[in-house]
């Protein structure tokens, strides 16, 4: 189990607002499945070949991941430049890991973190 909704929904209406403001991690820009609404959402964001790899702390039931599914593309700003992804696809965590740098540490076990999302870059 990710981490708990409710930490979730605390991040999303504070520390995600601070965040964005600092401009402190990429930027996932989604549109919404069913209000077609803008959202941007703060991340961390891991390129891999092709693409990028993101580790679902809240797991997939997320609104943005829910969201990004169901639109197939999304924008994400990283360090400046804005970089089109699509063909998202959920990545089971040996498949994931095995992706991703040998630098990135994986969340506390805890956590039971195990969900990971893939997108490839655009074009």
């Amino acid at each position: 189990m990710p981490v708990k909704p409710w930490v979730a929904r605390v991040n999303k209406r504070v520390f995600n607002k601070i965040a964005l403001k600092r401009d402190m991690y990429p930027v996932l820009t989604h549109i919404g499945r069913s209000s077609g609404k803008t959202y941007r959402v703060p991340l961390d964001a891991f390129a891999v070949d092709g693409g990028y790899i993101f580790i679902l702390m809240y797991g997939s039931n997320s609104d943005w991941v829910r969201n990004v599914l169901a639109a197939g593309t999304a924008l994400l700003t990283i360090d400046g430049d804005k970089v089109e992804l699509g063909n998202p696809k959920l990545l089971a965590e040996d498949d994931a890991w095995s992706q991703m740098p040998p630098t990135i540490k994986p969340p506390p076990s805890f956590l039971r973190v195990d969900e990971f999302l893939k997108m490839d870059i655009a074009g």
